[in-house]
């Protein structure tokens, strides 16, 4: 009997790695993405609470100024994992999504229950955009070509995401990279592109055939790490980061989107591992992303703040250094060493 045919892969070629086998992706010493079969078991548990059709953020709809000079950090949440950092004279945006829904429907999938945090024409220039996966919330081609059309940002993205961003969105200035590479950006800033421990698919046939990633972004005033989306790992790839960069000004860390854990662990962390990555990677403040915009799992909605809250307190950090931030919220993060 023949040899089964390997999957082609539609979006990269490339030398295997260890965390590529010449055809998918894979998180090296991880786990894999569920199964069908555990996907139904999880949609016919019943176990789903109910969201309100509608959950307007205590803050109102933010404007911020044009630029931030030298070593100021101000940080503005837009929703999900979408969000402004400003510093350096740089605006810079994390998996950008304005859309209604994430999904490739415009009719079903997981709607905005709150408007974004920006109006998308209350953005200052954008000059940088980092799309960490190819999940629907996290890269969205409408907004891409928005941003494209208003902005003409460069965008950062892991291997593979290129060939499906740059067919749809021409013209797009775009780069793509492998883990553990480095983009100079100027003005002192360079990105760098960092493990996660996550996976990919737009549909049913291109699961892992392009790369998921966390960033590093080197600044004249501090690090900022953005870890995408991902599952804790047991802490690996946060103390990999804190060995490798010292420690981060600022960190953006998922904490929603995690139950139930049987399903859930190995890609999306609970906000008690986002507290353990925050101290395993050595940062002074953290913002909560990835929660209460898309209803994604079955977790309520305020679940993950009041759980954040708890698991801060359980070690002794004073809960003002890790905000689960709302949409519309703006924050001046403070240097490390500021008295």
């Amino acid at each position: 009997m023949a040899a089964k045919k390997k999957t082609a892969n539609r979006y990269y070629s490339g030398p295997p790695s260890d965390h590529f086998d010449g055809a998918l992706f894979f998180n090296p010493g991880g786990q894999m993405p569920a199964r069908f079969t555990d996907l139904l078991k999880w949609q016919f548990n019943g176990q789903r609470s109910k969201w309100p059709a509608a959950s307007p953020s205590p803050f109102s709809q933010a404007k911020p100024a044009g630029r931030v000079d030298g070593s100021g950090l101000k940080v503005t949440m837009v929703g999900h994992s979408t969000l402004l950092i400003q510093t350096a004279g740089l605006n810079i945006l994390t998996d950008p999504v304005w859309s209604q829904r994430t999904s490739p429907f415009s009719f079903i999938g997981p709607r905005r229950i709150n408007p974004p945090g920006i109006a998308f024409a209350d953005l200052p220039p954008i000059d940088l955009v980092l799309v960490s996966h190819n999940h629907y919330d996290h890269l969205d081609l409408a907004t891409l070509k928005r941003l494209k059309a208003a902005h003409d940002p460069l965008l950062i993205t892991p291997l593979g995401n290129d060939a499906l961003i740059g067919s749809a969105v021409p013209g797009m200035r775009l780069t793509a990279h492998d883990w553990g590479e480095t983009i100079e950006i100027g003005k002192g800033v360079s990105v760098h592109v960092e493990p996660a421990h996550h996976w990919s698919a737009r549909g049913a046939g291109d699961r892992r055939m392009a790369l998921w990633a966390g960033f590093v972004i080197e600044t004249p005033g501090g690090k900022v790490y953005f870890a995408g989306d991902t599952g804790f790992h047991d802490g690996i790839n946060y103390r990999l980061m804190a060995g490798k960069h010292g420690g981060f000004r600022f960190a953006i860390l998922p904490i929603g989107a995690y139950e139930p854990r049987w399903f859930m662990a190995s890609q999306h962390q609970n906000p008690e591992e986002a507290v353990h990555g925050m101290v395993l990677s050595n940062s002074a403040f953290a913002a909560g992303c990835h929660w209460g915009t898309f209803q994604l799992t079955d977790e309520p909605i305020g679940e993950p703040a009041e759980k954040l809250g708890h698991a801060l307190d359980a070690q002794g950090i004073a809960r003002e250094r890790f905000r689960p931030m709302r949409p519309g919220e703006a924050w001046d993060v403070p240097e490390p060493n500021a008295s």
